[in-house]
């Protein structure tokens, strides 16, 4: 078993976004993402087979596809394919935690 402190993870950027791995095994990957208000993390996608998660633990803003905005806040949670187009483009500062299966 393993307790993760999401609290201690919680640094924004002016400039950047910043990315702390919370797990890393070949099952599953987690990742939070802190974006502060205004950064754009970039509709992107990967040719492999899998799915992945995005949870909503902070803020406010979109998830992003290759044409679309669906607006995220506190607690919102997307699922989908790895292979789709996906990012998020936060409005306030905005956390979010990332699960992919199988990582990459």
């Amino acid at each position: 078993m393993k307790k993760i402190e999401l609290a201690k993870s919680r640094e924004f950027s002016p400039i950047a976004i910043k990315n702390v791995v919370l797990h890393d095994s070949p099952y599953f990957k987690i990742i939070n993402f802190n974006i502060g208000a205004g950064q754009l993390f970039p509709v992107h996608s990967h040719d492999i087979e899998g799915q992945l998660s995005i949870l909503v633990i902070e803020g406010e803003g979109d998830f992003l596809g290759e044409d679309t905005a669906i607006p995220a806040k506190t607690s919102d949670m997307l699922v989908a394919d790895i292979s789709e187009p996906h990012g998020v483009k936060a409005r306030t500062d905005m956390r979010i935690i990332v699960t992919i299966a199988p990582p990459i």
